[in-house]
């Protein structure tokens, strides 16, 4: 494939809403304890997200979004997670959500995210669901769990396989199980209060339930863009409607854990130079060891940062020039995004050990980043299983493609 080399220009993004991402941040960091301590984003900070539309960064313009660019989508989750990684974690989820617009004929598009500006669609796994072909749509059992965002949401995806009405799979041209999301109000499903973590606890990713629940066939999507038969229910005909949400929940769950790394940094810099260790006549900052780490940490994120930057850029140009995306392409994004998130982690993990017994109270910054950011490592982005897939592509063995 031709690599076209990003300008300044190009990974800048959209200056215009990057700001006003920026401008909440300082909300966002002072809202983060209560953030913590509720497991829920609050009313007020919520308001403030919804006045700077931070929910429609990738909902259609047709149903009153911003569809932005997924650089910008970065620069903004990056952003909020200085402030707040639940926060940040929340934002990426919806806006990746909110894609599905693309896939709805406009009056439900409207019904759904258009006329309600304060629109959230939230979803999650399901290992034990189904929906059975009924007219005029399906009855829906089962029960989601990791609905991050869920509880601020108005309104629930529920992921199925589809089942006929006499109780056989239904199957697409190729043989596999056709799988379907259900899009359900908040108010109809049942919810189970799960979330009980060790980081991230303001995405309140909680459990929800359906039993025998009867959704409209226009109230369903299919979530892949990569099969034809998603290509063929996509509405929207702008470029960030042929990258499949995968690709931007990469991207901004990168983000997330980048925003961690460099807020985790700037802290403990300012630890490393007021801190005098016990025992010790100077501050950290004098300590060479903990000089050499601290600059190849900032290193490690700064060029994990630049590469997944770069290599969505590039994409980015192809697919806006009319380019379809290539298994090559969602590799590189795989990869740097993995990548992201580990150097993000490791980071981390170095100023959590250096700042010493200072990092472990509930009231140190550091505290609750070292939490968070193994909490982004342990989700389905962070795995470290996804540099397998990129090695078993890179060397033409047969590779996994199902999260790429």
């Amino acid at each position: 494939m031709d690599t076209l080399i990003p300008t300044s220009a190009d990974l800048a993004g959209d200056q215009t809403v990057i700001a006003q991402a920026e401008a909440l941040r300082p909300l966002v960091e002072a809202t983060s304890n209560e953030v913590e301590d509720m497991r829920r984003l609050p009313p007020a900070l919520l308001d403030k997200l919804h006045e700077a539309r931070m929910f429609r960064l990738l909902l259609p313009r047709s149903s009153n979004g911003i569809e932005t660019d997924p650089i910008t989508f970065f620069h903004v989750i990056e952003t909020i997670a200085r402030g707040d990684a639940s926060t940040a974690w929340c934002l990426s989820q919806a806006g990746g959500c909110a894609m599905s617009a693309a896939y709805l004929n406009l009056p439900v598009a409207h019904e759904i995210f258009g006329n309600d500006p304060r629109a959230v669609l939230a979803w999650g796994p399901g290992p034990r669901v189904k929906a059975i072909e009924c007219e005029g749509g399906y009855r829906v059992t089962g029960v989601w769990a990791f609905a991050s965002g869920g509880r601020h949401a108005t309104w629930l995806g529920a992921h199925c396989p589809i089942w006929q009405a006499d109780g056989s799979p239904r199957l697409n041209a190729n043989g596999k199980q056709v799988e379907r999301t259900m899009l359900v109000r908040t108010e109809e499903v049942q919810w189970t209060d799960i979330w009980n973590v060790v980081g991230l606890r303001g995405t309140a990713s909680d459990q929800f339930a359906l039993n025998d629940h009867f959704v409209r066939a226009d109230h369903s999507i299919t979530r892949d863009t990569i099969t034809r038969e998603a290509e063929a229910e996509c509405r929207e005909a702008g470029p960030l409607y042929r990258l499949p949400a995968m690709t931007c929940y990469e991207v901004g769950f990168a983000g997330v854990a980048l925003g961690i790394a460099r807020a985790s940094l700037d802290t403990f810099v300012d630890v490393a130079k007021n801190k005098i260790p016990r025992g010790k006549i100077s501050p950290i900052r004098d300590n060479a060891v903990v000089q050499t780490n601290l600059a190849q940490a900032e290193v490690g994120i700064r060029s994990a940062r630049a590469y997944l930057l770069q290599s969505m850029a590039d994409v980015w140009k192809r697919i806006s020039g009319g380019a379809r995306l290539s298994v090559d392409d969602r590799i590189l994004i795989r990869m740097t995004s993995t990548n992201a998130i580990h150097k993000a982690r490791e980071a981390v993990d170095f100023t959590y050990n250096a700042a010493g017994a200072t990092a472990i109270f509930e009231s140190h910054p550091l505290e609750r980043r070292f939490r968070d950011i193994h909490t982004v490592t342990q989700q389905l982005q962070g795995r470290l299983s996804h540099f397998e897939t990129v090695g078993a592509w890179m060397m033409g063995a047969n590779a996994d493609l199902t999260f790429v």
